[in-house]
């Protein structure tokens, strides 16, 4: 019986072990996972950015080529008169 016993507390704490193993594993591919979604949100998020602020400077530029077309125009208006 003791025997017994003593087989049954050995698989008892390999199955421990196994166990751990498993759920570490899984433990770190999920946050791999996770961390690979933040890698990428983060270069996601930047590329707008980048893109955004590209399309601002666009805007802001054609603003302001058209001020100045503007600007001419109501001098030259001036100058006529």
């Amino acid at each position: 019986m003791a025997s017994f016993k003593k087989s049954f507390e050995s698989l008892k704490g390999t199955s421990h072990s196994a166990a751990k193993g498993v759920t570490d594993s899984a433990v770190q591919a999920a946050q791999d996972a996770v961390q690979q979604v933040a890698d990428s949100s983060k270069e996601t998020v930047s590329t707008a950015a980048s893109e955004a602020g590209r399309q601002t400077q666009t805007a802001i530029g054609k603003a302001a080529d058209k001020a100045t077309d503007t600007i001419k125009e109501f001098g030259q208006k001036l100058d006529t008169k």
